[in-house]
């Protein structure tokens, strides 16, 4: 099979993703085989390859939020079968049996592995997956816009959550990039008002044409407190920025796996029982109500496509902000 593979960290700039042919093995008694129809471009990805976030071995094929057909299954596989549309988010496995896993966190689970991280993941034609990774799909998806769903979907919506904000209430959105426009529209289904933070003219624009009550940069004055903000971008000092933004007994929640670090602040931004909370992965219920959620409303999902060699171009593009909405990796 054709696949990205990382051999050794480096910026984007440097096209650190090769593009080479790898042998295709069987899946072993309880792995699956997926021929991957398309895989979302994540900020994660970028993250993995420039070393941001360093993989426990290389080399490794990035790439986790994918829509694909399973094509074989190992022997001990019984609730998948060939021919099945299936889509792979972040989390690949997780034990069961921790005290986090017992709980319904899973996605804090203490033996946690992560597709395109731990495991090889969807720049390829190819992946091989384990059982706890798959989720069904309907046949009447477009895989090319479905595909972000799997993680700027889960991510986002696992966030929101997070936030607990309510109908009525106001939402704040800090950077707007793949995640962000998926849950300010499933935000706006449940009757919340969204403010959009984002220093791209391109980004608000696009917010504003899917409903955003109001969209600016971080600094500009805005008419009320809000009762949550969800902060995407990776960079400490807009998580301190957006606490002034704030409400008292408000929630400010990182949706990021990587940020850079939080500068020193005056405790008068948390006080009056602020809280700051960070985004950890996601749990199969999250993936579930999510997929549920696209499947039922009218979510439109803003995709940019490239073929499998120009993922290098494809994560600078989401690294300068090029893009509006999703990069997604398509395969004939």
């Amino acid at each position: 099979m054709k696949a990205a593979v990382i051999y050794k960290y480096g910026i984007i700039e440097q096209n650190p993703l090769t593009i080479v042919n790898i042998d295709l093995r069987e899946p072993y008694e309880n792995e699956i085989l997926v021929k991957v129809e398309a895989c979302g471009v994540c900020h994660t990805d970028l993250h993995i390859v420039e070393g941001d976030l360093k993989a426990p071995s290389l080399p490794i094929i990035p790439g986790h939020q994918i829509v694909g057909r399973i094509v074989r299954v190992g022997e001990h596989i019984k609730e998948f079968r060939v021919g099945q549309r299936v889509g792979i988010p972040w989390v690949h496995e997780f034990c069961g049996k921790c005290r986090f896993c017992k709980r319904g966190n899973q996605n804090l689970c203490d033996y946690i592995k992560f597709t395109g991280f731990h495991t090889n993941g969807g720049f390829a034609e190819y992946i091989l997956a384990k059982g706890t990774a798959l989720y069904p799909l309907p046949e009447n998806i477009d895989p090319v816009k479905f595909a972000p769903v799997l993680c700027g979907g889960v991510i986002g919506y696992r966030a929101l959550k997070l936030a607990g904000v309510k109908n009525g209430e106001r939402l704040g959105l800090v950077g707007f990039g793949s995640s962000a426009h998926i849950v300010l529209q499933i935000a706006i289904i449940k009757g919340i008002d969204v403010y959009v933070f984002s220093r791209s003219e391109e980004h608000r624009k696009h917010a504003e044409s899917l409903g955003a009550k109001w969209t600016g940069t971080i600094g500009d004055k805005i008419d009320t407190k809000l009762d949550a903000i969800i902060v995407f971008a990776p960079v400490g000092s807009l998580m301190v920025e957006s606490l002034k933004y704030l409400d008292k007994g408000g929630t400010l929640v990182s949706a990021g796996i990587h940020m850079s670090d939080l500068p020193a602040f005056s405790y008068d931004l948390i006080y009056y029982e602020r809280k700051i909370l960070s985004t950890a992965n996601s749990t199969p219920d999250d993936v579930k109500e999510m997929i549920e959620i696209a499947l039922s409303n009218r979510i439109e999902i803003a995709v940019t496509t490239y073929r499998l060699e120009e993922i290098n171009l494809a994560l600078k593009d989401i690294k300068y902000s090029k893009i509006n909405g999703s990069a997604v990796i398509t395969f004939d």
